[in-house]
């Protein structure tokens, strides 16, 4: 049988081809793809030519295309649709990847051909974006290792296979311990506070495991919504340990040895590389630049933001009658909500029913900003039956394709996020090919999504990072699309939330799915009225949680840590943060984004890109006369660039001014 990783994809835009591929081709089409990459990049390194951006930089940006393929095809499938098999292709893979990545990246004849134009780099005639490549190359190089002596890259070498085998495990176990979590209803009165069509869910989702009554599967995060909802006290508590204790329960799905020894490995990697600790390698090429910048940040926000938390939940233990456990907030504070501002969330969830939401709020705020349009396709093979899968095009022709997968199910680890099985660039000839991943509850056969307030601003931050891939104008694929600083890359998704409630938008998705009726004037306006209740709890749940990040990754090689609970305990109370009614976001147990993702040490990276987000929501007020003039700018400015600029420089060009951090201390209620 033929491995279709092994040549390009025939299908448009190169979109994988979901028909032919099978679980037996991943392994031999990783096998192959490394094989062939570390090839091209001998032919590189022995040239016998002397070194020259065409042979050198531009040959490896051209290398590695098969390994490019089965990559961004397995990874996004391994999130999204796991199987035993799937999980044990990873297991065995990622060691090798990591093994691989460092053979090229230490590679010393290919570095010095490196080092050598780098030398010269005034002297080469390079344009911008060529410049920048140039230096991105001598950096990483640097940066992974290529100066050191040899036994110390051996170490290095094993250091980064471990640490590669660990957050695969990691991510395995989650997945696992989500699923084992889950709480098992059997008494439908229980679930009193729930709508009708969210018992429906609960049920199937127990039907689909072969269990009687009902099961409320858990997201990734420590709140879980049915907290909101559930008016059973004892059911509230139940859910909301079963959300924390993942991960801490001592079975086989237990992972705080794999924190501890993450961390450990993270630390003895940051010191051989010549740095205090993990958080000051990877703030060093971020646009923070410095932990000591990030300190400053964060050092502005906890204190007040933990008054802040510590005053709501004084208020809504007075309105509930007893102190309230953490349990409890959410429910409480919708109930306040509700008299407040007149505002119960969950009764307009029959206004935000998926369709209408997709198509007349997210897709028509691209079109309004960017002039674009989607056109569904039924033509093309999925990897599952709930994918979408959209043309995308604008004035001057095809863009890509945009992907959807928008329902919860067993097989997909928890959260939301974006992927590319294609990105663009010129050099390749490639056009953008994105994914969204969602978890969104699905109902019943024949029964319509209807979505929270909270998942439609999931949906719009999502799609905010996929017109960031789709927008993609740049020549080489290291710099395609979301190839940005983690500390800026959550900038533009976290722009495309304002779109959620702008009144050029909101209207026309915001509609009762039976009635037809638009979401009521007066509801809207104690939507807004209501938008910074709570942020006290948000802003200190967040804060707790990337401090607990930092504090794991400011660990030195010789501090070794005996007990996980201990430590996060201590961790939070240092940063001031313990407010028993705000646990963090995450726990370390649980913690995916630090340790079985990208962002380790680097979780600050939502609040960090807030600044730039908040300061950019009111540039785009200020024309809020021409939106697709503005959306234009934007656009060609920022969202075009990807990393073939310096992001803060891109900003400032677009902006006119540094980022003020004002705006964003106004949203989130920490300042008059």
């Amino acid at each position: 049988m033929t491995n279709p990783f092994l040549a390009p994809s025939p299908l448009p835009f190169g979109y994988p081809d979901f028909g032919a591929i099978r679980e037996e081709h991943y392994l031999p089409a990783f096998t192959a793809g490394m094989a062939e990459q570390r090839a091209e990049v001998a032919a590189i390194a022995d040239n016998p030519e002397p070194p020259t951006f065409e042979n050198t930089i531009v040959a490896m940006e051209r290398s590695g295309e098969t390994l490019r393929r089965v990559s961004a095809v397995f990874f996004a499938l391994v999130a999204s649709t796991s199987t035993p098999k799937l999980r044990e292709i990873e297991a065995e893979v990622a060691p090798q990847l990591a093994a691989h990545n460092d053979a090229i990246r230490l590679d010393p004849k290919l570095f010095a051909r490196i080092d050598d134009l780098f030398q010269r780099r005034d002297e080469l005639g390079l344009d911008e974006e060529e410049l920048r490549l140039l230096e991105r190359y001598h950096r990483d190089g640097v940066r992974a290792g290529a100066r050191l002596a040899p036994e110390q890259q051996e170490r290095l070498r094993e250091l980064n296979a471990e640490i590669s085998k660990l957050t695969t495990e990691f991510n395995s176990r989650l997945l696992a311990e989500a699923n084992d979590s889950a709480v098992h209803v059997t008494d439908a009165a229980q679930l009193d506070g729930l709508s009708a069509d969210a018992i429906a869910a609960a049920e199937k989702a127990a039907a689909d495991r072969g269990l009687d009554g009902y099961l409320i599967t858990l997201v990734l995060p420590t709140e879980q919504p049915v907290l909101a909802s559930l008016t059973d006290r004892e059911l509230r508590a139940r859910v909301h340990q079963a959300a924390l204790s993942r991960g801490l329960r001592g079975n086989e799905h237990d992972t705080r040895e794999i924190v501890r020894r993450l961390a450990a490995l993270r630390a003895e990697r940051a010191a051989l590389l010549g740095y205090p600790h993990h958080a000051a390698w990877v703030a060093e090429p971020f646009t923070a630049e410095s932990v000591e910048n990030i300190d400053a940040m964060l050092g502005k926000l906890a204190p007040v933001a933990a008054a802040n938390a510590r005053a709501e939940a004084e208020e809504l233990s007075a309105a509930a009658g007893h102190p309230i456990t953490a349990a409890d907030r959410a429910f409480h504070a919708e109930q306040v909500r509700r008299e407040r501002f007149a505002v119960d969330t969950d009764a307009l969830r029959p206004y935000f029913e998926l369709e209408r939401v997709l198509h007349e709020g997210v897709f028509r705020a691209a079109g309004l900003l960017y002039g674009v349009t989607f056109a569904e396709r039924d033509d093309l093979p999925r990897y599952h039956p709930d994918q979408r899968i959209f043309d995308v095009a604008d004035e001057d022709g095809p863009l890509g394709l945009y992907v959807l997968d928008p329902y919860a199910r067993a097989s997909k680890r928890g959260g939301a996020w974006m992927n590319s099985f294609v990105t663009q660039s010129h050099l390749r000839g490639t056009r953008p090919v994105v994914l969204n991943t969602l978890n969104i509850p699905k109902p019943p056969d024949g029964e319509p999504t209807l979505l929270t307030l909270d998942n439609v601003r999931t949906l719009f931050h999502e799609f905010g990072h996929a017109l960031h891939g789709l927008f993609s104008d740049v020549r080489f694929p290291t710099f395609a699309g979301t190839a940005v600083p983690r500390d800026f890359v959550e900038f533009p998704s976290q722009v495309n939330e304002m779109w959620l409630d702008h009144p050029a938008v909101l209207p026309h998705y915001a509609v009762h799915h039976e009635t037809g009726e638009p979401l009521p004037a007066e509801i809207v306006e104690k939507l807004a009225a209501a938008r910074r209740f709570g942020e006290g709890f948000a802003t200190t749940e967040y804060l707790a949680a990337a401090l607990l990040d930092q504090a794991w990754h400011r660990l030195g090689p010789d501090e070794v840590v005996e007990d996980v609970e201990r430590f996060e305990e201590a961790a939070i109370a240092a940063a001031g943060l313990a407010v028993p009614t705000a646990p963090p976001r995450y726990r370390s147990t649980y913690f995916q984004h630090v340790f079985g993702g990208g962002y380790s040490a680097a979780y600050y990276s939502y609040i960090w890109s807030e600044v730039l987000d908040a300061d950019t929501v009111e540039w785009f007020g200020e024309r809020a006369g021409d939106l697709r003039a503005a959306g234009e700018e934007f656009r060609r400015k920022l969202l075009a660039r990807g990393g073939a600029v310096d992001p803060m420089a891109a900003y400032r060009a677009f902006r006119g001014r540094d980022p003020q951090i004002e705006p964003l201390l106004v949203r989130r209620g920490l300042l008059a």
